[in-house]
């Protein structure tokens, strides 16, 4: 009797155990199967950093690894590694292997500020001008977001220290994300600070250029021809998606970064 009865529900166990399977098989990769496949190891990467599987000074997989292991061309991993290492993720040492960066460059990456508290907190006033806030569909704002279709949400606004202006803010943001970003008045409250608030960052990259305005932007921070720019870009996720990406101009004569190790 005992056997009859597993052979009469076995097949019905079977058949709910394939239905769950094939949604779990279904939700895990729908998502990934809209990124690039260079994307896909980045997030894969950066998952076993941030679960502790790999350690700061550690090494990682060799490419001949990765490659196997996610079934890619050499160049498509070379490509992932290569942009780790670009964003201080990873360090790569020539006849010795690619190793997790040392924990220093964590807070540096993932310390993001709001431009009206540094200000406040000097004792100065922040005001801020909305030069743009509309929807645009802008083909490169679109791919750092990660979006198939548009539009994005895009702002631009200056932000000014006792009435001088410091900071050009040309942002991107991701509708998905935050869908009511049009809808704020940002001369009241800094874009930062409103995302920030609604949905904290959990993962940024940035990189940090010299580099001469143009004539819209030198105009907006009333820059000197010929004077050179503090341009910060920086791309933020909530989850797995792309938040926002931003570029900060900066007029060299007026504005310094500074930090500590």
């Amino acid at each position: 009797m005992k056997t009859t009865t597993q052979a009469r529900i076995a097949p019905a166990a079977q058949a709910e155990q394939k239905q769950h399977s094939a949604e779990r098989d279904r939700d895990r990769d729908t998502p990934v199967k809209a990124m690039p496949a260079y994307e896909q190891i980045k997030r894969y990467v950066l998952q076993r950093i941030s679960e502790g599987a790999w350690k700061p000074g550690g090494l990682i997989p060799s490419e001949t690894e990765l490659v196997k292991e996610f079934g890619v061309a050499r160049m498509t991993v070379s490509r992932a590694l290569r942009e780790l290492t670009a964003e201080r993720v990873l360090t790569r040492v020539q006849g010795s292997g690619t190793f997790v960066a040392p924990q220093r460059y964590e807070s540096t990456v993932l310390e993001i500020r709001n431009i009206a508290d540094e200000i406040a907190a000097r004792g100065h006033r922040h005001s801020a001008r909305v030069l743009t806030l509309e929807p645009s569909d802008d083909a490169d704002a679109l791919e750092a977001l990660g979006l198939a279709n548009g539009p994005a949400f895009h702002s631009c606004i200056v932000h000014s220290e006792e009435g001088e202006p410091i900071q050009y803010e040309d942002r991107f943001v991701n509708p998905k994300v935050f869908p009511e970003y049009l809808q704020q008045d940002f001369s009241v409250e800094t874009p930062n600070h409103y995302m920030v608030r609604l949905a904290p960052v959990q993962r940024a990259e940035f990189r940090i250029y010299a580099q001469k305005p143009d004539a819209h932007v030198r105009r907006h921070l009333m820059m000197d021809i010929g004077e050179p720019c503090l341009l910060l870009w920086r791309r933020t996720w909530v989850g797995e998606n792309v938040a926002t990406s931003v570029r900060l101009w900066h007029p060299a004569s007026r504005f310094h970064l500074a930090g500590t190790v």
